[in-house]
């Protein structure tokens, strides 16, 4: 029997949103096996200086949690 976990992590890119998701999914992806999705929970734009801001992106991320025998 396949159990899930979900965690929520944070992001931020200064190019878009859609950026903002893959750096999640990167970072995460880096120490975490088995990401079955990335559910983006909030967008929100920070306005910075001029015309540059940055993109940020709270998200729900799902992976599966792997048994004794799984981890080699």
């Amino acid at each position: 029997m396949a159990i899930a976990k979900i965690i929520e992590v944070s992001a931020v890119s200064d190019k878009s949103f859609d950026d903002a998701v893959k750096q999640a999914y990167k970072e995460v992806s880096q120490t975490v096996r088995g990401v079955q999705s990335v559910y983006v929970e909030d967008f929100i734009y920070e306005p910075g200086e001029a015309e540059a801001g940055n993109f940020r992106v709270h998200c729900k991320v799902t992976f599966t949690v792997q048994n004794k025998g799984d981890m080699s």
